[in-house]
């Protein structure tokens, strides 16, 4: 028998050289991650042509899994002027992209949507990536973009639907690691039993 979809969200942490997204699955309110992947752009390429490589390639994502709704990740500010420009050029193409197709879009902060996931919203990418593979075993990706990815799309279903994130253990809480260190793995060491 086949699952009833509810809704389908594409999650994307836009880039001009790796580009995270995924496609997620509502069924009966709960995600259910279909793919997590990047697109890669040549860097040697001028930053006009990587934009225009972002809309194609982006476009036909799109016109594969046919979301009803897009989260990304808004920017974030940094020091580097330059950087954030290119950044927010990707960000816009990537809007361009969505309601070019009459797909709404959700932006989301860095900020909550490591809140949303991990219960801190100063987590690490690699706090993230984990914590995403503990809620979705087998789901996983070299790359931290396509996490970040998924990682909007999971925060914008929360956010919309007034459903949490799935709990992790912590009880919404920046996890704490016991003895030395406060690091991700040696939390993760110390308490396997708070991982599913």
């Amino acid at each position: 028998m086949e699952k009833e979809i509810d809704k389908v969200i594409i999650g994307v942490d836009p880039g001009t050289v790796v580009m995270g997204y995924s496609i997620v699955h509502i069924v009966k309110g709960k995600v259910q991650p279909v793919v997590l992947d990047v697109l890669k752009f040549n860097a040697k390429l001028d930053h006009y042509t990587r934009l225009s490589h972002i809309f194609e390639e982006l476009s036909k994502v799109v016109e594969l899994y046919k979301p009803d709704e897009m989260a990304l990740e808004a920017p974030f500010f940094g020091k580097n002027v330059q950087s954030m420009l290119k950044l927010g050029r990707a960000q816009g193409v990537c809007m361009a992209t969505a309601l070019s197709k009459k797909i709404p879009v959700f932006e989301y902060s860095p900020r909550l949507i490591k809140q949303s996931i991990v219960g801190n919203g100063n987590a690490s990418k690699e706090q993230v990536s984990g914590m995403l593979q503990s809620m979705y075993p087998g789901v996983s990706h070299k790359y931290l973009d396509a996490s970040d990815a998924l990682a909007a799309a999971v925060c914008h279903h929360a956010q919309t639907s007034g459903i949490p994130a799935p709990k992790h253990g912590s009880g919404g809480k920046r996890p704490k690691a016991k003895g030395k260190g406060g690091s991700w793995e040696a939390f993760i060491q110390q308490n396997p039993d708070r991982l599913k």
